[in-house]
């Protein structure tokens, strides 16, 4: 590995753990202020905390809805932090915010760059994978520098871009586990091709010498490939449970690519390896898969719709209402051109210069019948993972469906590395020529990522965190008896109204996981965000909480198990009959029994 891919895995390991490594720690040069969370980790990161807490209990409970189990949620990230945790003692916090980050990132771009340039046996194309990888955005941030004189604008066309991935650690966690298993299937180490390539077929047993001594050789050879088949296999196979999308997408890569392998007479071994995979998907996600076919919906065009009309996507009103009047009208002629430049702005702003990707996509599909299997794979991923937000959305929480769309972009990202690569090494050019070409293609790529941190990540002040005061009385929480806590529901007036003066304290931030992420405890009702991507029905939950705080009643607390009330005087106070075991100038924690 030379000394400019060396660079390059630094720079994106840096660039994406920025993300990342300043949240969960005190922001103002002390803990007088509290500690702060910037981009999304106020509610998802507090969840990761919340759950992987749990698990280090050794429990299946879902830690904001006590009583229940989880369900319809992929648990092998959380599983794997609480297990680092009970191993390491390390802080689940800790682990989460500053130590796995870095980690996960640099394993990312490592097995990028190692699986291409086994696969494509070209040192340059490895480099520019990984640099889209790493470094790949939309065209928001030149929409926004037209339109406003900013530079922001990374999820303008919907989906969140590469410097964003460490944000969501499932999906950085199944990148790594898909670049693994894929290098595992184009591995040419002791063999002279790709594993895949003559298993099955005749004549298929390597070129080693002849005698006792050759066919030992040949023996060991092949256990070595079995090994690396069954790996790959297995790491297909759990994807399911780190990344549910992940599971889909590469199911369905590997079932096209393989059947396309069978017709083509090159043997059974990616079948094989699909009905493993496919076996121990089942295997793993049916005890917490729940009623999965009612959390996604048939509601063809709301990413378009609503990238259109909403403000804070590309906001083109006027095309987004005559794109929704000419298809309730029937104008269909209209309808259809306006939701075709509607998809080609969703795409192509999306893709940024990872529409590169595009002709070198157009030419594998035209050479149909020379495709080999990884091609396959790359072009049935991308497709699918664009197909399925078009078409689909989750029940509460409808832009969930976008992260399938991660993956077309990640894979795009190759194939454009791929492309850019071969153009460099075919293209006869002038090195100064070349040069040129490759510095326009990198200035127009990174400002996404130069942007997002510097709007979002990199400034001083964090847009939520949990004041000290906090910190103190669920520190204290914390050190109680397990048992049951009550809170207060969450007001989302008052989380409008604090708006305008940040860092917002996260009970007026989102419905987030804080109390149980803080303390430990199995929670009553918190981040109902969360309970509606999974399906639980906790509005019933909520109305009887109401209920308490309005008029409380030994009753309640009694039948639900509630050990604990936790309660913000900022929120409102009622007069509980109940002994107070910790109060501070922000918090009062009750003992209910």
């Amino acid at each position: 590995m030379n000394i400019k891919t060396i660079m390059l895995l630094i720079a994106g390991t840096v660039a994406w753990s920025l993300t990342m490594v300043k949240s969960g720690l005190c922001w103002a040069g002390d803990c007088a202020s509290g500690i702060g969370f910037w981009g999304p980790n106020g509610h998802d990161g507090i969840w990761h905390i919340s759950f992987a807490k749990s698990l280090a209990k050794g429990t299946w409970e879902i830690p904001i809805f006590s009583g229940e189990q989880i369900q319809n949620y992929h648990i092998g990230f959380d599983l794997l932090l609480a297990a680092l945790h009970k191993l390491t003692f390390i802080p689940v916090q800790i682990l989460y915010f500053q130590i796995l980050p870095p980690v996960m990132a640099l394993l990312v771009g490592f097995f990028v760059y190692k699986f291409v340039r086994e696969w494509t046996d070209s040192t340059t194309k490895a480099w520019w994978s990984t640099f889209f990888v790493y470094f790949g955005g939309s065209w928001g941030w030149l929409v926004n520098l037209i339109r406003s004189g900013n530079w922001d604008g990374e999820s303008m066309f919907w989906a969140q871009q590469s410097v964003s991935t460490l944000i969501n650690p499932p999906f950085a966690l199944s990148l790594v586990i898909i670049f693994v298993a894929l290098y595992l299937l184009v591995s040419k180490n002791n063999h002279p091709q790709p594993l895949l390539e003559k298993e099955g077929g005749k004549n298929n047993s390597p070129p080693f010498q002849g005698g006792a001594r050759g066919g030992l050789v040949t023996r060991i050879k092949s256990w070595t490939i079995k090994k690396r088949l069954t790996l790959a296999t297995f790491l297909f196979g759990i994807l399911i449970q780190i990344k549910v999308y992940a599971g889909l997408l590469a199911l369905t890569g590997l079932f096209v690519a393989g059947f396309w392998h069978l017709i083509q007479r090159k043997g059974t071994g990616l079948i094989k390896v699909f009905l493993g995979s496919f076996l121990i998907s089942l295997f793993i996600f049916a005890p917490t898969s729940g009623d999965v076919g009612s959390v996604i919906q048939f509601k063809p065009f709301w990413f378009l719709e609503s990238m259109m009309v909403y403000s804070d996507r590309l906001g083109w009103e006027k095309y987004g209402e005559a794109m929704v009047n000419y298809r309730s009208g029937g104008v269909f002629i209209k309808g259809i051109t306006a939701y075709s430049g509607a998809f080609l702005m969703f795409w192509f702003g999306n893709l940024g210069t990872r529409l590169l990707s595009i002709p070198l996509l157009l030419l594998w599909m035209k050479n149909y019948k020379k495709i080999d299997f990884l091609q396959i794979f790359f072009v049935v991923v991308i497709l699918a993972g664009i197909v399925v937000p078009t078409l689909f959305v989750q029940t509460g929480t409808p832009w969930n469906t976008i992260q399938f769309m991660y993956y077309s972009l990640m894979f795009s990202g190759i194939v454009a590395g791929v492309a850019v690569g071969k153009f460099v090494e075919e293209i006869k050019l002038n090195t100064s020529m070349i040069y040129i070409i490759e510095v326009v293609i990198i200035l127009l790529t990174i400002p996404t990522t130069l942007a997002t941190l510097n709007y979002h990540y990199l400034p001083n002040r964090p847009p939520a965190k949990i004041s000290a005061e906090e910190l103190e009385a669920l520190e204290f929480l914390s050190k109680q008896p397990d048992g049951v806590v009550l809170t207060q529901p969450f007001d989302r007036q008052l989380a409008q109204a604090a708006l305008s003066d940040p860092p917002r304290p996260l009970y007026a931030y989102e419905s987030t996981a804080y109390v149980s992420a803080m303390s430990g405890k199995m929670v009553y009702l918190e981040d109902e965000v969360n309970l509606e991507i999974m399906g639980y029905d906790w509005r019933g939950r909520r109305s009887s909480v109401e209920d308490y705080f309005y008029e409380p009643d030994d009753s309640f607390l009694l039948h639900n198990d509630i050990k604990y009330i936790y309660m913000l005087k900022s929120i409102g106070s009622t007069n509980i009959d109940k002994e107070n075991i910790f109060e501070n100038s922000t918090s009062i924690i009750y003992l209910a029994k």
